[in-house]
């Protein structure tokens, strides 16, 4: 993972502007989401009356599907692994291109309006890419964590290894935000959301098989292979939001 990263940041003012790009038109579907109401226009979205456990992907560009076709995405691929292991669930999809772990923050408040069973927090990406100081990050996803707490709604915190660029202290305090956390607020965590490719990657072999061109995100095959690292934990966040 730490290599991808990495290759992400020496992409520099490029990756910046396109994320920049992306959040801009991201946040604007966002907020017109939140203002218009209208949560079934969300990918996977539950109908009015519909039975099941809601459960709901608070995420960036990993968790919207960037760059795939919207059947390709994180959010239907997980929920049809979900339902093929006999799971009565919705999978709402929260993810917004480009959003750092305070846009998470300031979205949290209508994200849980939609009545969510459970919810998935994947955030924190952006934050590396922007060299955003940990202890920000920290303050964000405590906040997620407290309002979602606060709902009685239980939490998977995915996170992600850091790269080196910024220094020792940078991964460490990042890397351990996620920990602390996910201990402070009884969170499952997943220390890594793109686990397989993370793998892969401090093998030293290529990703091409599982990354988009831009290398930045993963192509249908990885997200193939992240839903089938991180399903089981999901199974276990359906558990906890069982009556």
């Amino acid at each position: 993972m730490g290599s991808v990263l990495s290759v992400s940041r020496r992409m520099g003012g490029w990756v910046a502007a396109r994320y920049g790009r992306a959040a801009g038109n991201g946040n604007r579907i966002a907020a017109a989401l939140a203002v218009l109401a209208l949560p079934a226009m969300l990918a996977g979205a539950a109908p009015a009356g519909a039975q099941g456990i809601a459960l709901t992907a608070l995420g960036d560009s990993l968790t919207q599907g960037y760059g795939l076709p919207e059947a390709e995405g994180f959010v239907p691929v997980l929920q049809d692994w979900l339902r093929e292991r006999g799971h009565d669930v919705t999978v709402t999809n929260a993810g917004v291109s480009g959003d750092t772990t305070a846009g998470g923050a300031a979205r949290i408040d209508w994200t849980l309006a939609d009545g969510p069973d459970a919810l998935i927090v994947a955030l924190g990406g952006n934050d590396l890419l922007r060299g955003i100081d940990p202890a920000a990050s920290r303050a964000n996803l405590d906040a997620i964590l407290d309002k979602a707490g606060a709902a009685g709604v239980p939490v998977l915190l995915a996170g992600l290894p850091a790269p080196g660029n910024y220094g020792p202290d940078f991964k460490r305090d990042f890397e351990a935000m996620y920990v602390d956390l996910a201990d402070q607020h009884d969170a499952i965590l997943v220390p890594d959301f793109l686990g397989p490719i993370g793998e892969k990657a401090t093998q030293g072999l290529s990703l091409a098989d599982l990354m988009q061109d831009d290398r930045i995100h993963p192509n249908a095959e990885g997200v193939r292979q992240i839903v089938d690292a991180i399903g089981p934990r999901v199974e276990e966040l359906l558990a906890r939001a069982e009556p």
